[in-house]
């Protein structure tokens, strides 16, 4: 489980910060304009293997490709 939450948004990118399981130091999802790719630039310390950063790269881009960027939201897979 990650809680997104939307940082900043502007011409040259959309930043969220990720958390894991709601705990600890949050990390940085980036999303380039021009590339149209969603990259983690901050790894939060509760990210060993940085699978949590890849599942919320996936959502960011998914919510861009839809035009929807919630403020907060839960992301939760089996």
């Amino acid at each position: 489980m990650n809680e997104l939450e939307l940082k900043e948004v502007n011409k040259e990118h959309i930043l969220y910060t990720y958390n894991p399981e709601g705990k600890g130091d949050a990390g940085e999802i980036e999303y380039k304009i021009s590339s149209a790719r969603a990259k983690g630039v901050r790894q939060s310390a509760n990210d060993i293997s940085g699978r949590y950063a890849h599942k919320a790269e996936l959502k960011v881009e998914e919510c861009v490709g839809k035009n929807n960027l919630p403020m907060k939201f839960i992301q939760a897979w089996c």
